[in-house]
């Protein structure tokens, strides 16, 4: 026997047992699309200051609608007034606008652009998202704007969009340090559109880097907070944080050519600083629910990833929250996805094969419940019998099953990475939205093409 099937042999032991005690402990759920029978089920995360909510993939409809689900409730019935998403923040900046009821003011050059338009334009969007954010405006309208619960985007890819952003707030209200911020952003107008050649120019040439141009522009706009909150905090607010991104993606591009961890590690501690400055920005009593891939929302000191040096957003979240971080992760073993078979290809819906025998899928599966959530905290029978390192199954918005072992597999301790595991035994698709806005839709309607 190779060392391979030997492997996953040992993988799969006590696989039967396991299936067992996950059968007895788990809560079977309702589908997703009844949020008002789904959601009660998670009121146990209530008390959580954060509440991060995984995807096996980034094209399930069901994690999608789940998510909406679970934060509907959290939000009517917890007090939970943020939801963060792997997502730009410019783009997210739109959305929030749309569901706050919040006009454009200095953002209306930034916005020019669709919402959503860079590849993978159905991660976001989607009819499952687009239902969601209009929930959300319908229930933000009835209360005071001050205390209208929040749509923000936690990733670092929006280089252009960010200066573009940055530039338009400057405008309105100081033409002078406008005109500062054009010269330092201009040493990265070569790349805004490719903005991953810079990192292969830096690289090949050694050539000067931008960083002191993006440091400086970032600091000055943060001493004059003073000054420019006093007319409007919230656009001062956007303007930094998009600051803060043309900083972290500055470097970001940078580190993609040096290989190794350090990238991956920039991307995550970037998320998890703007998870935090939202918070801060809402107060002592603020709460937050995060949306993002099981690889960030796990804790990945109990994964592969964590074992060769990387951390995500979910592990730096326990450390800063404890026992008021619940990270929840999503499975499936079979179905459709939407996905493209290379980055930048277009999308297809794609069959997902059933998942291995060595995997933490196959015991869910095997359990026999179609939908079940698994509340990993405090039993400790059944977490020694998911303590054996066993490969989890994780789909970005690429999907190659003709190569799914090497490409979307690798190891995982589960009740250590997770305080929940939330199963469907099939998922499906998302639909992604095409079309114009409908008729009638408001100026900030976020998914106008």
């Amino acid at each position: 026997m190779s060392d391979a099937a030997t492997t996953a042999r040992m993988r799969a032991l006590g696989a039967d047992e396991a299936a067992a005690l996950v059968r007895n402990a788990c809560v079977h759920l309702p589908e997703p699309e009844k949020p008002s029978a789904f959601g009660p089920f998670f009121d146990r995360f209530g008390e959580a200051r954060v509440v991060l909510l995984g995807e096996a993939t980034h094209g399930s409809s069901e994690f999608y609608n789940a998510r909406a689900a679970i934060t509907q409730r959290l939000i009517t019935d917890h007090g939970f007034t943020i939801v963060a998403v792997e997502a730009d923040w410019p783009d997210a900046a739109r959305i929030d606008r749309y569901v706050r009821h919040r006009p454009l003011g200095h953002t209306a050059a930034a916005d020019s652009e669709e919402t959503f338009a860079r590849f993978p334009t159905w991660m976001w969007r989607n009819q499952e998202v687009a239902q969601f954010t209009h929930w959300l405006r319908e229930h933000n309208e009835h209360i005071a704007p001050q205390n209208r619960v929040e749509f923000r985007g936690l990733d670092v890819y929006s280089l252009r969009a960010s200066i573009t952003a940055v530039l338009s707030y400057l405008d309105q209200v100081d033409p002078d340090a406008a005109a500062r911020a054009r010269r330092r952003y201009g040493c990265l107008s070569p790349w805004q559109e490719e903005p991953a050649y810079y990192g292969r120019f830096i690289l090949s040439s050694d050539g000067e880097t931008c960083e002191q141009a993006v440091v400086a522009q970032l600091r000055e706009l943060l001493e004059q907070r003073s000054a420019h909150a006093l007319r409007n905090n919230e656009d001062w607010f956007d303007a930094a944080q998009n600051a803060r991104i043309v900083r972290a993606a500055e470097q970001y591009y940078r580190l993609m050519y040096e290989g190794g961890t350090s990238s991956w590690n920039l991307r995550d501690r970037h998320m998890f600083d703007t998870l935090k400055y939202v918070m801060d920005a809402r107060g002592p009593k603020a709460k937050a629910v995060i949306w993002a891939h099981n690889s960030h929302i796990g804790d990945a000191s109990a994964t592969a990833m964590g074992w060769q040096s990387e951390f995500n957003i979910g592990e730096l979240c326990r450390k800063a929250f404890g026992q008021s971080a619940a990270l929840i992760g999503f499975g499936t073993d079979r179905g459709t996805v939407a996905a493209a078979d290379n980055w930048g290809a277009p999308m297809q819906v794609m069959q997902v094969r059933p998942a291995r025998e060595d995997s933490y899928e196959r015991i869910f599966r095997q359990s026999g419940v179609a939908r079940s959530l698994t509340d990993l905290r405090g039993n400790a029978e059944l977490c020694e019998a998911l303590m054996r390192p066993r490969l989890e199954r994780a789909v970005g918005v690429v999907y190659r099953p003709d190569t799914e072992f090497s490409s979307h597999y690798f190891e995982a301790v589960l009740p250590e990475q997770f305080d929940a595991f939330v199963w469907f035994e099939e998922t499906r698709a998302v639909t992604p939205l095409r079309g114009p806005p409908p008729h009638g839709a408001p100026d900030t309607y976020p998914f106008g093409l």
